[in-house]
């Protein structure tokens, strides 16, 4: 019998290996399966996900300008370069919806605030206290848990209010304003007439008291050259490019470069940087699960030649060389890794769809990715059994039928 016979008979004997032993193949292709379906479902996951997410952030930072009080350091302004109407003057421009000016409170102030008097003072690490133009907490888009915000009126009146971050509403012991709780900042009683709950915006204010700029004004003065003022712009979408590039003129016309104006940044570099650390991350990830994968699937066909040395010892013993048996196992290994592929990559789909249609979401699948999904399935089983195959071919006949 000539070789080129025990060859043409390679690929038929390997069919039939897998037909022949259904729960050792079934174990064999489990871990492509497994290994190609983690890899398309966190693949596609990641990108859906990472849709979602940068569809939000770019939503919410397309719609903000910053801007910076840089006056006391380019002129000799003695206190903020904000005019008293900075609120006003900002609202005029086209697509603002809300702008206002804030700025933390001097030391002195953050280490007399207690819940009512005779209260210890608070921790300073703990709550902060800012003074805040009623722009402001508009621009931060709050969730109010209970009460009210303060409005003009507070601001013009100069009025004693306050609006207390879930977090300093805490620290503070104040769980309800059913009794018009009172705060004590410098020896002075503050009404607290509203808690918020969550801001879009600036969620480090969550831990901090709001005064009315003009009230801390008239108590503390305009805000000290080290701690510059700054102000919030909420701007309609697609209206803060434009907004970024007049804001400072309408503020002081006289001195418009006393502001430091920040631009939102570009919506598609934010959506492609986020994308891009999310797929980055998983596919990481993604990676690991088929290397497993691939591990659980030498292993299955190692113990696959182990049980099969009588066979290879009658084939090596009619003619048979080790390259035949070598190629026998990797063709079942490819075979079987194909097969997991598909199926892999189709539990795959189903899972992204799935959990998109749950989260009411828009799947996103790369067409790229799928359509080699099959082929990896293969190169896969192919690099698994690379170890096997050659083991396989190392057996020496007689070896092998002493065994059997």
């Amino acid at each position: 019998m000539t070789s080129h016979l025990h060859f043409r008979d390679l690929f038929g004997e390997a069919a039939a290996g897998v037909v022949q032993r259904p729960g050792r193949s079934a174990l064999t292709m489990l871990g492509t399966v497994l290994g190609v379906g983690v890899f398309v479902g966190v693949l596609g996951l990641t990108a859906t996900a990472g849709n979602q997410i940068s569809q939000r952030f770019t939503e919410l930072a397309a719609t903000e300008v910053y801007v910076q009080d840089v006056g006391n350091t380019s002129y000799d302004f003695p206190a903020s370069s904000f005019p008293s109407d900075a609120d006003d003057k900002a609202a005029r421009l086209d697509g603002v919806r809300s702008a206002g000016v804030w700025w933390p409170l001097a030391n002195d102030v953050l280490e007399t605030v207690a819940a009512g008097p005779g209260a210890d003072s608070a921790a300073r690490s703990a709550i902060s206290v800012f003074a805040a133009s009623p722009g402001l907490l508009g621009a931060i888009r709050p969730e109010v848990q209970e009460g009210r915000l303060y409005d003009d009126f507070h601001e013009t009146a100069g009025q004693r209010v306050a609006v207390l971050g879930k977090g300093a509403a805490s620290a503070l012991g104040i769980g309800s304003l059913a009794q018009r709780p009172a705060i004590m900042i410098s020896s002075m009683a503050f009404t607290v007439i509203g808690v918020v709950s969550d801001v879009e915006r600036e969620p480090g204010l969550l831990n901090a008291v709001l005064l009315p700029r003009t009230t801390a004004e008239q108590l503390w003065g305009q805000a000290e050259p080290d701690r510059g003022a700054k102000m919030l712009v909420d701007a309609d979408p697609g209206a803060a490019p434009i907004v970024a590039t007049q804001i400072a003129i309408a503020l002081r016309p006289d001195k418009p470069d006393a502001f430091k104006v920040t631009p939102p940044p570009n919506p598609r570099d934010l959506r492609e940087a986020v994308a891009a650390d999310l797929s980055g991350l998983f596919f990481v990830l993604a990676g690991i699960c088929l290397v497993v994968g691939a591990i659980g699937i030498a292993n299955t066909t190692l113990v696959a030649v182990l049980e099969r040395v009588p066979e290879i010892g009658l084939r090596r013993a009619v003619g048979a060389r080790p390259r035949h048996i070598a190629a026998q196992f990797l063709t079942e290994a490819g075979l079987l890794g194909t097969i997991g592929g598909c199926v892999g990559a189709s539990i795959g789909i189903i899972a992204v769809v799935v959990i998109a249609a749950v989260n009411q979401w828009t799947p996103v699948m790369d067409p790229a990715l799928l359509l080699p999904s099959p082929l990896l399935g293969t190169v896969v089983g192919i690099v698994s059994g690379v170890y096997p195959a050659l083991r396989a071919a190392r057996i020496e006949p007689m070896d092998a039928l002493r065994v059997g």
